[in-house]
């Protein structure tokens, strides 16, 4: 019998070590065919706007053009990838932290066309984003495919996000810092090495097939005088500013559009088509993600005036395109809006002062850095990649300075940071960064046991309190047909009998909109504060992605037992 047991443990140790070769060999993979799928992203994108918008073509295509295009994909979105709206990286977050690390083949695919050719078509929004998302489905299709196990297929997410980010931008250090400060939100995951891996792999794909070309070309910069420094910070606040307006701008008018029936949401993306095509039609330098105007401003060649129009209507422009529902991501417009915001601020201090400041191009630079800290609140990825992109030291300490102080301005008037708003507005419940900080601590999952008595919404108040009445618990959990409502109390059932009520329905009693809850991934001790603030005795598990999902309850003497804590007196 002891000789069986060394086996098995044999076994399974060589089958963890092997689990661990091939994810290692599963990164490289991934880095592979996420380069591909960017190189492709990249390639498909440029030459499909070629086609639609020829040299010298007629004004009359930048409007029809977005229009007709956003139509398109707004039913195919609708109809066949309603998973590949968006940005992309809400919706990776959301396989890693409420999905079990699950992106279908579909949307991967959807997710590809959709975003390549509405970014064709001249909707201003980035494919950053979108290529984090298909970087993250294509670990999880081949996790999936190779039946690893749901927490190796979850580690395979950071994993492909890494990969998209290297390619897309070309850094591949900031890819890395981006997948752990951003998508995993833990800077020392047991991840690091693949995602390091995937990364490099992914970066060496893309100089492979299209050379070891940076994404902008900037001239050197240098600090001219202390002073500068003060402009920088001028700088910070500005994009500070900028970067809640466009927060609150986008997240208020996709709440508009969310409330529309649901049998609409195939017309919304023409709304930001519509928004850009008449726009493009007095400044084409609207349409697209416009990098080479952020090549332009970065080299000063700019006027102040188109600068500062661009602003506006890209502000306007991107937030309606996103909120509308058009497949693309947020991360080339803050680089866009950073840029001209930086090279107008940038024009009227050297034409204020120009034996003191440096040129406009170097505050378009350090713009682009502050409106992506402000916006997507990785303000360490922004250093980093902004470095990557200029190899030039010289631009740290003013970058540091404004992206610190746009950051802390977002911070304060928009507490939630874009991406766990987004996925909040689609009822998905994002972990805080400071929860993330305790999941290996004790969970909610760790006692979470099967309700011992469910109400039905349908049933009387009398009948309740029939059924009730040998319970050794104080509340009940309301829900019709696998639909959860909410929570009922002993005292609230009794009154409405009291009252000569026993024919109303329990569901007329249940507060739907404020309902005490816990997440299975959530540290134990929430779960007793919550017991604690509510005067609970059992709490309700819900689903991060479906709040009416009824995964379990709580109960007290579970929560006291997993501490060790003897209910001395208890019955």
């Amino acid at each position: 019998m002891k000789w069986r047991t060394i086996q098995w443990l044999r076994s399974v140790a060589d089958f963890q070590q092997r689990e661990e070769q091939i994810f290692l060999l599963l990164s490289l993979l991934i880095g592979a065919l996420t380069g591909l799928a960017v190189v492709a992203f990249i390639v498909v994108t440029e030459r499909l706007g070629m086609r639609l918008y020829p040299v010298g073509s007629a004004a009359w295509r930048r409007v029809f053009i977005p229009v007709a295009g956003s139509l398109a994909m707004g039913f195919l979105l609708y109809r066949y990838f309603p998973y590949a709206r968006g940005s992309g990286v809400p919706q990776t977050k959301a396989a890693l932290f409420a999905r079990d690390g699950f992106i279908s083949l579909r949307t991967v695919l959807g997710k590809f066309f959709c975003t390549a050719t509405t970014l064709a078509s001249g909707i201003p929004l980035g494919r950053e984003g979108p290529s984090v998302q298909v970087g993250a489905g294509i670990g999880s299709v081949l996790g999936r495919w190779l039946g690893l196990r749901p927490e190796k297929v979850k580690a395979l997410i950071p994993v492909g996000a890494a990969a998209a980010i290297a390619a897309a931008f070309n850094t591949p250090m900031a890819a890395v810092l981006f997948s752990l400060e951003e998508v995993v939100g833990d800077m020392h995951a047991p991840i690091l090495g693949s995602v390091v891996l995937a990364s490099a792999t992914s970066w060496a794909v893309l100089r492979l097939l299209l050379g070891n070309n940076p994404l902008f070309r900037v001239p050197q910069y240098e600090l001219v005088h202390p002073l500068e420094l003060a402009i920088y910070a001028l700088l910070g606040i500005a994009g500070g500013f900028l970067s809640v307006a466009f927060t609150r701008l986008l997240l208020d008018m996709r709440k508009f559009f969310l409330k529309l029936p649901k049998s609409t949401q195939w017309w919304h993306p023409v709304v930001g088509g519509v928004t850009v095509g008449l726009m493009g039609w007095f400044v084409p330098q609207v349409l697209g993600v416009g990098y080479g105007y952020v090549g332009s401003a970065l080299n000063g060649t700019m006027a102040l005036k188109l600068m500062l129009i661009l602003v506006v209507f890209k502000l306007f422009g991107v937030t309606i395109s996103y909120a509308s529902g058009n497949a693309g991501g947020i991360f080339g417009p803050a680089l866009f809006l950073g840029s001209m915001l930086g090279g107008a601020i940038g024009t009227v201090a050297h034409n204020l002062l120009p034996g003191y400041t440096a040129t406009p191009g170097a505050y378009a630079l350090v713009g682009m850095g502050a409106l992506f800290a402000g916006i997507v609140r990785a303000p360490m990825t922004s250093v980093l990649m902004i470095f990557e992109m200029t190899r030039d030291y010289a631009v740290i300490v003013p970058l540091m300075i404004a992206n610190l102080i746009s950051f802390f301005i977002s911070s304060q008037f928009q507490k939630e940071p874009i991406y766990d708003a987004l996925a909040h507005q689609d009822g998905i419940h994002l972990p805080s960064h400071g929860t993330r900080d305790e999941l290996r601590q004790r969970t909610v999952a760790q006692v979470t046991r099967s309700s011992p008595q469910i109400l039905s919404a349908q049933m009387s108040v009398e009948d309740a309190v029939e059924q009730t009445r040998s319970g050794r618990f104080r509340i009940w959990p309301v829900a019709d047909e696998g639909y959860f409502f909410g929570i009922l109390n002993r005292e609230a059932l009794e009154c409405a009998l009291v009252d000569g009520r026993k024919e109303q329905l329990v569901a007329s009693l249940v507060d739907t909109l404020h309902v005490p809850h816990v997440h299975t991934d959530q540290p134990l001790h929430l779960a007793l504060e919550r017991m604690s603030k509510y005067r609970l005795d059992v709490l309700p598990v819900v689903h991060r992605a479906d709040l009416h999902r009824l995964e379990g309850v709580v109960t007290l003497p579970d929560v006291l037992d997993a501490y060790g804590i003897d209910r001395i007196g208890s019955k």
